[in-house]
């Protein structure tokens, strides 16, 4: 598989994966551990998605860096799941990995070249990255509130959709 195409197919992955997150974190009247599931498991594809994507970019840049920090974040998701934490270090390691992934779009976000007219491709890319800072940014502040005994739900899943949107497009961008 020649670079190209495992940047195409983790994009794919990964906004599979920012799909099945935000199901996981839209509060259907379905038993909770299906949703922590499902978020489980879309944090997993999101963290493979962009470990590909880092791996087919051959030099050194800053998109790289941004797609091993976003992978960074969806382990550090990952990890609160997995492992059996109080309430409180998994509600800080969810805050914390959505910053990571926020950080790491914002990262890939300010690779673009604006001095030039941007290509279709690079429209999609851009807008999709930026997206995705809003959504993790949304995500984490809602944890924030959740912490502070606030209802931050409804932020959660917003952000978690336009996180998904955000995904989607950057997939779209990569073809």
């Amino acid at each position: 598989m020649n670079n190209d195409q495992k940047a195409v197919l983790g994009s794919w992955i990964q906004a599979i994966g920012t799909i099945i997150s935000a199901i996981g974190s839209t509060p259907f009247k379905i038993p909770a551990k299906l949703l922590n599931d499902l978020d489980l498991i879309g944090n997993v594809l999101q963290g493979s998605g962009n470990a590909l994507m880092a791996d087919s970019i051959k030099p050194f840049t800053l998109n790289k860096i941004g797609n091993q920090i976003q992978a960074i974040g969806n382990t550090t998701i990952v990890t609160q799941y997995i492992i059996n934490f109080n309430d409180k270090t998994a509600q800080e390691l969810e805050i914390k990995g959505d910053l990571f992934q926020a950080v790491g779009g914002g990262i890939a976000f300010s690779t673009q070249n604006w001095e030039e007219k941007p290509s279709m491709e690079e429209i999609y890319s851009t807008y999709g990255n930026l997206l995705q800072v809003i959504g993790n940014s949304m995500q984490s502040i809602a944890g924030g509130i959740e912490q502070k005994g606030g209802d931050g739900q409804v932020m959660n899943t917003v952000g978690s959709w336009i996180q998904a949107i955000g995904a989607v497009l950057s997939a779209i961008g990569q073809n």
